[in-house]
């Protein structure tokens, strides 16, 4: 690429944003890109610990050691950062938590092949160092450290630190399975937000396995949708259920504090309370660029990010393979329109109930009695992803189990979170 088309190609993101109209026409444009549904993406997040003792603390050397060429430049800075064999590029969180982001295929067994290859790979390079991947969504082991030395990470830290511990919880402590689904032409589009949105609870309750956090049980089911819901509730909160999520977010967007703005120096501190709307209106003294906007979107953590696509963010990650049967559950459940359209229906009574989702799971009672139908409608739904018979009877056994769960749930008294 020539200099100069390298310029052309960045002068639009360099571009200065003049008020509110337009950027919430921007964020509307590129945070619900329609089309038909065809893609499907898998970012996998997991705690590392020493496989001797995974109590003791990660090191970033140890880190480095370990990931080789494919460590990313937050952890080696001239690393020639190369993807895993399938293509996913792999990345840190703060606290030394590794991710595969899964290139997104049209085909679900494709992208389960390119995951299991990646993630074989990965495990590989931990055990010569003697590291092995975490099996839940919270570090069960250490307390929250922050490994990861950069400008925006630091800048984190300090904007959550005086809300509370759940922050640097987030940040250091937790690994989700995110999943990423296209957002649909433009007539179906909030019909699929709402289906994706109001599945949080029950999909939170049948897959959390974060009870434990730094060495002590806290008698949550999900202790890391608990410390992201906590965080920020700006930023973190669930988004509202509407007629017209693309105006909601946009606005939302706008009016949540800024986290962090960037500058050449090291410290990329944000003026407490500052809005990005704030910043349109001249708070910071100069105005905003299209990239500017492109980046506080990052800072937002919702447990569904629109990217261009629906990033549901509100599972833990899961033990081992496991993250395959929510995966294809999710795909399923997403598959047709009438899927969708039940989907809805059935999840309205409990769209609501993300924290009880995240300390009693299944133990919830009114979770627990949309969950048996909502994974029903799955099970039958499998057959539409495309998924090999054998994996398909595999996903349905521990789709089973879950049932199992919920049953069990719903024929409880307690539970009434």
């Amino acid at each position: 690429m020539t200099a100069l088309r390298a310029a052309n190609i960045a002068e639009p993101q360099r571009r200065r944003l003049r008020d509110r109209v337009e950027a919430e026409a921007y964020v509307a444009s590129v945070c619900f890109k329609h089309g038909p549904p065809r893609l499907t993406g898998i970012e996998l997040e997991w705690t590392v610990h020493h496989r001797d003792d995974p109590r003791r603390p990660l090191d970033a050397d140890h880190l480095r050691a370990a990931l080789g060429p494919y460590a990313p430049r937050t952890l080696v800075p001239d690393s020639p950062q190369l993807p895993l064999p399938a293509g996913s590029p792999l990345t840190l969180e703060p606290g030394g938590q590794v991710e595969i982001s899964a290139l997104p295929q049209t085909s679900l067994a494709d992208l389960f092949d390119n995951v299991s290859t990646d993630l074989g790979v990965l495990v590989e390079l931990l055990a010569a160092e003697g590291l092995v991947l975490g099996q839940s969504g919270t570090d069960p082991h250490r307390s929250p450290r922050r490994i990861l030395d950069t400008p925006r990470y630091a800048a984190m830290e300090r904007a959550f630190t005086p809300i509370g511990p759940h922050g640097m919880t987030m940040m250091c402590c937790t690994a989700a399975l995110q999943v990423c689904l296209d957002a649909g032409e433009a007539d179906t589009l909030a019909r699929r937000w709402a289906a994706v949105c109001s599945l949080g609870p029950v999909l939170v309750a049948a897959f959390a396995n974060s009870p434990d956090l730094a060495g002590r049980a806290t008698g949550w089911a999900s202790n890391r949708l608990r410390s992201v819901l906590a965080v920020d509730p700006a930023r973190s909160a669930p988004s509202a259920i509407s007629d017209d999520p693309v105006r909601d977010w946009a606005r939302r967007v706008l009016d949540t504090p800024l986290l962090c703005v960037r500058g050449p120096g090291e410290c990329w501190d944000a003026p407490a309370g500052t809005t990005f709307a704030d910043w349109l209106d001249g708070a910071l003294g100069h105005l905003p660029t299209v990239d500017d906007l492109d980046y506080h979107v990052t800072t937002m953590f919702t447990p569904v990010r629109p990217h261009g696509y629906f990033e549901v963010r509100y599972l833990d990650t899961q033990s081992g393979a496991d993250w395959m049967a929510p995966v294809a559950l999710l795909s399923a459940l997403m598959s047709s329109q009438a899927t969708v359209d039940t989907v809805v229906e059935l999840c309205r009574p409990v769209a609501d109930r993300w924290l009880a989702a995240a300390r009693a799971g299944l133990a919830d009672q009114k979770i627990a009695q949309v969950a048996g139908p909502v994974l029903e409608l799955g099970i039958q739904a499998l057959p539409e992803t495309g998924l090999g018979k054998e994996v398909v009877e595999s996903i349905t056994a521990d789709l089973d189990r879950v049932l199992r769960r919920a049953a069990r749930g719903q024929a409880s008294n307690g539970g009434e979170a």
